[in-house]
């Protein structure tokens, strides 16, 4: 993964290997383990192939680690050797590769077992654990970083630069909003030293074009529906074809074929109203939520997407579509409450009484969303 510092030689080694002129592309390189404090990201849609990066990492560690003392002097510093790769996860994402054994680096189709080498984590104090229990390991593959709490964003800089280590984040830069994943993506963007771009073919039928998004769906009777803009941001799965209304699908697509209704409507009608329950007038809202869990045709979300997307001289009726999944209510009442914190956690708890919420959905849906922990169940029917 080292750059190419000269063009003009590699040029002229290409040409006496008889090439004609051609423009050069960057090539895939072996990892430099002779590198220090460097926080790397790889980023890209799902489906771009960071797991399978992170897994070649892992291979090259294994081919470094049979080299001479000579070359663990250039690896090596401070007590640790960056060719001693340790794989990190976050607990959450535990029941994605169940398939898979539980100590290894997955990727669609394959996987490498590392050894030992391998935690999972729920947070930032988890991780400085699992670095004191590992001194010697000098570099760290954490997987999804965007998932973990703000705080890891300064753990792994501070043991970055006392303990020489090199830390890779294969990540989701961009949540299925467009939209800069977390505040803890934030963070680790800008303590970070380099970064490894990674596309992949737009999974639109019709299209070959590069994508960067990821794009969430769900499967309702057959039909592609798209996720709104305030579904929640974190759903633990997408790596099954799921028919169920209330589990999302994900593919990569383009800036074309990337569906997102709603945006409009949720700064527009879905905060404001929010802010009037919090000042103390709850029953605009709740009259709103009524609407979408038993009435959406006469929801103003439904009026707005009608107005927005059908009422229009190319009409996009797959915006419509995204009406039929479930739980649109609940969704809306986790969005402005886990991350707008718009209401407080009694008036969520009333309104979701109010409205006969999907409990089991919403409690799922918070615990993801490190709203809640696994052991409470905060909704009760």
């Amino acid at each position: 993964m080292a750059l190419i510092d000269n063009m003009e030689q590699t040029q002229s080694f290409m040409k006496s290997l008889g090439f004609p002129d051609l423009r050069i592309h960057h090539s895939i390189n072996h990892f430099d383990f002779t590198k220090t404090d460097r926080r790397i990201l790889i980023i890209g849609p799902m489906g771009s192939g960071k797991s399978e990066f992170s897994a070649r990492i892992y291979r090259d560690s294994e081919v470094a680690m049979r080299k001479s003392e000579m070359v663990q002097q250039l690896t090596a510093s401070n007590g640790v050797d960056r060719r001693n790769v340790f794989y990190i996860r976050s607990k959450i994402d535990d029941t994605r590769f169940e398939e898979y054994p539980s100590n290894c680096i997955p990727y669609r189709g394959g996987y490498v077992v590392p050894g030992h080498n391998v935690a999972s984590i729920k947070d930032s104090f988890e991780l400085e654990r699992v670095l004191e229990k590992n001194p010697t390991v000098g570099t760290w593959i954490i997987d999804e970083v965007e998932f973990f709490d703000e705080r890891i964003a300064y753990v792994i800089v501070q043991y970055a630069k006392l303990q020489s280590l090199n830390f890779i984040f294969p990540m989701l830069i961009l949540n299925f909003r467009k939209d800069l994943f977390n505040r803890t993506a934030r963070l680790i963007m800008e303590e970070s030293t380099d970064v490894f771009p990674l596309t992949a073919y737009c999974e639109h039928p019709d299209c070959i074009a590069d994508s960067y998004y990821t794009y969430r769906f769900y499967s309702v009777d057959g039909k592609e529906c798209p996720a709104l803009y305030f579904d929640p941001l974190i759903i633990v799965g997408g790596d099954k074809q799921s028919n169920d209304p209330k589990i999302p699908n994900y593919s990569t697509r383009c800036d074309h074929h990337h569906y997102l209704p709603g945006k409009d409507y949720t700064f527009m009608i879905l905060k404001p109203l929010a802010e009037t329950a919090y000042g103390g007038n709850v029953k605009p809202l709740l009259n709103e939520l009524k609407r979408l869990k038993g009435d959406i045709e006469r929801s103003e979300l439904y009026q707005h997407l009608v107005n927005k997307y059908v009422e229009i001289e190319t009409p996009k009726p797959i915006m419509l579509d995204a009406l039929k999944v479930s739980c649109i209510a609940e969704k809306a009442l986790i969005y402005i409450f886990a991350e707008e914190n718009l209401i407080s956690a009694g008036q969520m708890q009333q309104l979701v009484k109010e409205i006969n919420g999907d409990t089991d959905y919403i409690n799922e849906r918070l615990v993801e969303n490190r709203r809640m922990q696994p052991s409470e169940q905060i909704y009760q029917p």
